[in-house]
């Protein structure tokens, strides 16, 4: 017997997975499958010398279902395609029921607002080429995201705008006739030659057939995929009009001294008011990705590099690692890498949001894409092209745009089911009014009012439009959001787990205190220490360093140096002994250290560490250093808590320096979890998540990965080119916690929009149709409100661009 594991696609219901079981248990040499829906996949036990395993596979594939084998996770792939001719969200269903049909592909994602296709595939069992295939034999076009197709996508959405304003010039001209002969009928206004039968038809039938052709070729193609959207509600309603005016006009015999009831002007101002809702849209769709724009638009063009000990211009694609880069005032940084020579300010607000200047000396790391503000700078190049930070939040803005926020998922199974239903209340709506009531022409104008009035776009546009803008919005600001299901769920956080140091505290040590004893100042004593300090590689004695490089041009070398592994340093200066240091230090070389034992202690108690300073053999002072809290964290800790969040802090610290850094940022001691080490964070997750709460871990992304991996949003924080922008649901560019609230506020927001979109979307249809199918709107009223209604939506979005963050 053999067990096999079969990844299956083409399931949409449990009636799927029982059709699989049910057909290959009647095979002989199956004896037992059992089919997971929710996994798509079926684990089938089998005797292979009775059925091979390729008898399996064609019996699942004649049952109408996709095959996937068993494959390893590196063989899983990412691609996206540009899609085009989409319309509603009717289309992107088919789309993504017409690429789940190909063997190999695990998942997709289709976008009406970018009109984009993301797909996961096995290469093994599915092809670029398979995939177009399958989207053209559904009725659209679609090609690979590459660079080029960016530009040509780009143009193509120039072209698309230009053609339908082009159409909406042509059917305007066409149509205000016909609109005026509605108007001029409704005030009995003589005007014989409008409502002639004849001129009306020359004049509405190029906009039926030539500029509306295009609804009957997407009707075409959608009944063909068995999955009809708006074109075909469209096509019906107008067509009824144009041919139901054709019959009066030029085959019923009108009584004598009556004029025909024509029905042109209907027929040919609903195509030209959905094309005005189309061109509207289409230019409101571009703005939801400035965001994005404006982030391809950071990338700069040219490089200067030095080559040959000469320096010359060349395209940024040219640029390799290990390159010396030359930045002169004004000019972009082309790539990630490290200052060499030079000093200057460099703004980073397109990334960050932070508008003032960062400085940066030799030493320092420069982003790609930022601008040179003062000085002139030479940077040896570290990361070009995809490994760039710019790129990476490209490619993080660009994925989460694509994504779905699991709030969709209900306007995706009511644009599944949207028009037959509408078709169904259509018929019925003429059937009432023609055969129990005894209407003709009201059962004419509602069930035509019914079928234009019905409008699956705006479902289809309400989420992924919002999403669009509210993720640029974030990357605008520093906040890097991976997807639309994280950005829903952040605004369900009622726990936080910050990470002490790099999170809360800067992340290295600085001078706090400096208490000298009464026979030497401040200054003095600092200088001792730094000069002791300089040829040290410890942290502590880094630390000194700075701060006395802030306060002294220059710092002496020492005449002697030894360093005493975990205690301190014993130097020589000017024929004097220094010993900087622990208390055991001192206790070692019997120095008295009475003195400065209550500063000690004090210090201790507030968390932070005691260096005892000694010159021949007194003690001369002590310097407290501790890694300093961030200037925004007890103001941005204060401002969670108000949002009713439960915030803790996590340290491998002992509790008394956790418990003194968590009383300055105004945590109390219960939710300070202190002498937990890195491995065992995700535990402390994992029980605060027992508690029942929805927990968000916010820490460097390096070292809390897998934290950040078991906490229900993984918040990475980080500064600079070595910020780990993957390892985070969220990432926070300017490794302040007050974009956690920004990050939280902005997904409320965003949230809101949605919800409101979606009952807009609901409510217009809801209150449309039945006011249609009780003849209380005419088509041209319900045709613009279907175009309208979704122009609204994508308006609504837009409006997110106001918030502030």
């Amino acid at each position: 017997m053999k067990v096999e594991s079969l990844g299956i696609t083409g399931m949409s219901c449990a009636s799927c997975a029982l059709r699989i079981e049910k057909g290959l248990s009647k095979e002989e040499g199956v004896k037992n499958i059992t089919v997971n829906l929710a996994m798509e996949k079926a684990v089938i036990e089998y005797d292979d010398s009775i059925i091979e395993h390729d008898k399996i596979q064609s019996k699942i594939k004649d049952l109408g279902y996709g095959i996937i084998e068993e494959q390893k996770d590196d063989e899983k792939t990412h691609t996206e395609l540009n899609i085009y001719g989409m319309t509603c969200a009717s289309c992107a269903a088919r789309v993504e029921k017409s690429l789940k049909k190909i063997p190999g592909i695990n998942d997709v994602n289709v976008n009406l607002a970018t009109e984009k296709a993301s797909v996961e595939f096995n290469p093994a069992a599915a092809t670029i080429t398979e995939m177009i295939k399958a989207v053209e034999e559904a009725g659209y076009k679609a090609e690979e995201v590459t660079k080029e197709s960016k530009d040509y996508e780009k143009e193509a959405r120039e072209k698309e705008i230009k053609n339908i304003r082009i159409q909406l010039i042509s059917s305007v001209i066409l149509s205000f006739p016909l609109l005026l002969a509605m108007i001029t009928g409704v005030l009995n206004i003589p005007a014989e030659i409008l409502h002639d039968p004849l001129f009306q038809f020359v004049a509405a039938t190029p906009v039926q057939f030539i500029i509306g052709w295009k609804f009957y070729i997407n009707s075409y193609h959608s009944l063909k995929a068995k999955s009809p959207g708006m074109d075909i509600l469209v096509a019906m309603g107008t067509s009824a009009a144009y041919f139901f005016s054709i019959y009066n006009g030029f085959i019923k015999n009108a009584e004598p001294g009556q004029k025909p009831e024509l029905y042109f002007e209907a027929s040919a101002i609903l195509i030209t008011l959905i094309i005005l809702g189309k061109y509207l849209e289409a230019v409101a769709k571009g703005k939801t990705s400035e965001a994005i724009k404006k982030l391809i638009g950071l990338q700069p063009k040219t490089a200067r590099v030095i080559r040959e000990k000469r320096e010359i211009d060349i395209p940024v694609e040219n640029v390799v690692v290990g390159d010396l880069v030359v930045v002169r005032p004004g000019e972009k940084i082309a790539v990630d890498g490290v200052v060499t020579e030079g000093f200057t300010s460099i703004d980073e607000s397109m990334l960050t949001g932070e508008s003032i200047p960062v400085d940066k000396k030799e030493g320092d790391s420069v982003i790609g894409g930022t601008i040179n503000k003062n000085g002139t700078i030479t940077f040896r190049s570290t990361k070009i092209g995809k490994e760039t930070v710019l790129s990476r939040i490209i490619k993080i803005v660009e994925e989460a745009q694509g994504s779905k926020a699991p709030i969709q998922k209900l306007a995706d199974k009511v644009a599944a089911y949207f028009v037959p239903v509408v078709l169904v209340i259509a018929l019925i709506t003429f059937i009432v009014w023609r055969f129990v009531i005894g209407d003709n022409t009201m059962a004419f104008i509602a069930a035509v009012s019914v079928l234009v009035i019905a409008c699956p776009c705006a479902l289809g546009l309400a989420t992924p439009t919002a999403i669009m803008v509210g993720t640029g919005l974030g990357a605008e600001n520093g906040i890097l959001i991976k997807d639309g299901e994280s950005l829903e769920l952040a605004l369900k956080i009622n726990a936080i787990v910050l990470d002490k140091t790099g999170t809360i505290t800067k992340g290295e040590p600085a001078v706090t205190d400096i208490s000298p004893t009464d026979d030497i100042d401040e200054n003095a004593l600092l200088e001792y220490a730094a000069t002791a300090e300089k040829k040290s590689e410890h942290p502590l004695g880094e630390a000194i360093i700075k701060e006395a490089s802030k306060r002294f041009a220059n710092i002496k070398d020492p005449d002697s140096f030894t360093a005493v592994p975990g205690k301190g340093v014993v130097a020589k200066i000017n024929d004097s002994s220094i010993i900087v240091g622990t208390k055991s230090l001192m206790s070692e070389n019997s120095i008295d250290i009475s003195e400065g034992e209550a500063a000690a202690e004090k210090y201790e108690m507030a968390g932070k560490t005691a260096i005892y300073i000694a010159i021949d053999n007194r003690l001369k002072g002590i310097i407290a250093i501790a890694d300093t809290i961030k200037d925004d964290s007890a103001e941005a800790i204060k401002k969670l808590r108000s949002m009713n969040i439960d915030v803790y802090m996590i340290t491998g610290d002992n509790q008394r320096t956790a418990e003194a850094i968590g009383k300055e940022v105004g945590l109390d001691s219960d939710h300070i979890l202190a002498h937990v080490l890195p491995e065992n964070k995700a535990s402390e997750v994992k029980r605060l998540q027992n508690k029942g709460l929805i927990v968000a871990m916010v820490g460097d992304g390096i070292n809390d990965a897998p934290a950040l991996a078991a906490a229900d949003i993984g918040m990475a924080m980080g500064t600079g080119s070595d910020i780990a922008i993957e390892s985070g649901d969220i990432t926070l560019v300017k490794g302040s916690l007050a974009a956690i609230v920004s990050a939280i506020a902005l997904s409320k927001k965003t949230m809101r929009k949605i919800k409101q979109n979606l009952f807009w979307a609901f409510i217009y249809n809801i209150i449309g149709i039945p006011f249609a199918s009780f003849g209380l709107l005419s088509p041209i009223i319900a045709g613009g409100a279907m175009a309208f209604s979704s122009v609204s939506v994508v308006t609504n979005s837009l409006s997110l661009k106001r918030f502030e963050i």
